[in-house]
């Protein structure tokens, strides 16, 4: 890039949690950010879960350099051993941090293109020594073209959840019963939402951490609604690995989601459905029907939540030339680290700009939008993430290249990608997705497992 381009600034895209660390470390660095967030406050996407509580404890959500910027405003970090909600951490950390860069961030501004100044794609000619243009359009549809020396793309992947169909594409029927499914973890403090699940059977569906938490969340409203249950929907097996570490979780918390959702099945207040790949929504009367790819159906509920994961938005990124593995659309440096059909979380070690790197220099996809498809991101990841690019862009590259953090250690996700295989029966009565009552057209099998878990250390999780 040329001297010119090299005094323009970094634009930085979403001011969650990574993006407003981004801007931190370049202006520790000297160097000029310009942060675009679509919504109208710092951390919009983490507001809308501000009901759920962060599986990090406040000593591990809060980025140093970001800390350093706001100390000369008298912020006191909150106690480190406690767990934030979504809610607390932008309302504590993120609006704060936000008023700190001041002029640097700018809300109401959504990226629709990315590319180089008078280059798109296929264009190879002095490429490189171009600068990048970020087209933009405002809160009242104007549209303007920026120019930067670099882009940070930390939008995240909170607008673009997984559908309910097994095989990556919407069930059949899931578009048209949208009033009765959703795909986010409900807030029951909320009394239309508490209504809408009270006394009522639902299916979740999902294997992760917010499943976890809504199974949770279903069972202790079951305690006080009679009539309330769960039906858990899993694609795979119950495994040793299905429920998390649990007490040999590094993340206590995180291993408590796990405990809490083995307990509402325990308990009796959900039901555990394995091997079950949704393909179609049937409405039955004023109820759902789920049918599997397979054939078996399940009896009708009332709701549906569909907690399958998330997916990169790549859509205003199709003129920069992106590296991105074909399966986890991350990187193709950071996807053999990650991909959850070979690794355990703790296998993941912290990683910087080399990993995060594409044929389009100067372009970095950081945060939860660098995992792509991959569960189990953390905020300290993505903080290490950051400072090394912002090193990078500095002209540090001994930084860059030098890891500064120690991630938690669990060995408890599993490799997803083997959900055909019968799982581990050395744990209790779990029985594989392979079983033969399983079989086509024949009624879902449900489990109960084991003896009662303790109750989670700490209500919710994220």
């Amino acid at each position: 890039m040329n001297a010119s381009s090299a005094v323009l600034p970094v634009v930085v895209i979403g001011a969650g949690p990574i993006g407003l660390a981004a801007a931190a470390h370049l202006v520790e660095r000297g160097i000029e950010p310009l942060v675009l967030e679509a919504g109208d406050s710092a951390g919009s996407a983490v507001r809308e879960w501000s009901h759920v509580r962060l599986f990090s404890p406040w000593a591990e959500v809060v980025d140093p350099a970001a800390e350093k910027l706001l100390a000369p405003t008298g912020w006191v970090r909150p106690d480190g051993a406690t767990y934030p909600t979504g809610g607390d951490w932008a309302r504590k950390y993120l609006t704060p941090l936000a008023d700190v860069l001041g002029d640097s961030v700018r809300f109401g501004v959504t990226v629709t293109g990315v590319s180089r100044r008078g280059r798109d794609r296929v264009v190879d000619a002095d490429r490189e020594r171009q600068p990048f243009t970020v087209y933009v359009r405002d809160s009242h549809g104007g549209e303007r073209r920026l120019v930067a020396r670099a882009v940070i793309d930390a939008s995240g992947t909170w607008t673009t959840p997984g559908p309910l169909g097994g095989d990556g594409l919407p069930a059949l029927g899931e578009r048209a019963a949208s009033d009765r499914v959703s795909y986010r973890v409900p807030d029951l403090g909320d009394a239309a939402v508490r209504a809408r699940y009270a006394g009522r059977r639902t299916a979740v569906i999902g294997s992760g951490a917010s499943a976890f938490t809504a199974l949770a969340l279903l069972a202790g409203l079951a305690e006080e609604a009679p009539g309330t249950h769960a039906v858990w929907v899993l694609r795979r097996g119950i495994s040793g690995s299905t429920f998390g570490g649990g007490a040999a979780d590094q993340l206590p918390a995180r291993g408590a989601l796990g405990l809490a959702a083995k307990a509402a099945v325990d308990d009796g207040h959900a039901d555990a459905v394995t091997g079950f790949r949704t393909g179609a929504v049937d409405r039955s009367g004023d109820r759902l029907v789920l049918t599997a790819e397979d054939g078996r159906r399940l009896d009708p509920v009332d709701e549906v939540i569909v907690l399958t994961g998330l997916r990169p938005d790549l859509s205003f990124l199709g003129e920069l030339r992106l590296g991105l593995d074909e399966r986890l659309q991350a990187p193709v440096g950071l996807a053999p680290l990650i991909d959850p059909n070979r690794h355990s979380c703790g296998t993941v070690y912290p990683h910087g700009v080399k990993e995060l790197a594409h044929p389009e220099k100067g372009v970095y996809l950081v945060g939860m939008k660098s995992y792509g498809r991959a569960p189990t991101f953390l905020a300290m990841t993505g903080y290490e993430q950051v400072r090394s690019i912002a090193a990078a862009l500095a002209g540090d590259h001994e930084a860059a290249g030098r890891v500064e953090l120690t991630l938690p250690e669990t060995g408890v996700c599993g490799g997803s990608g083997l959900f055909d295989e019968p799982a581990d029966t050395g744990n209790g009565d779990s029985t594989g997705a392979g079983d033969a009552s399983g079989g086509c057209c024949g009624t879902p099998s449900t489990l109960r497992i084991g003896a009662p878990a303790p109750a989670p250390a700490s209500s919710g999780g994220c």
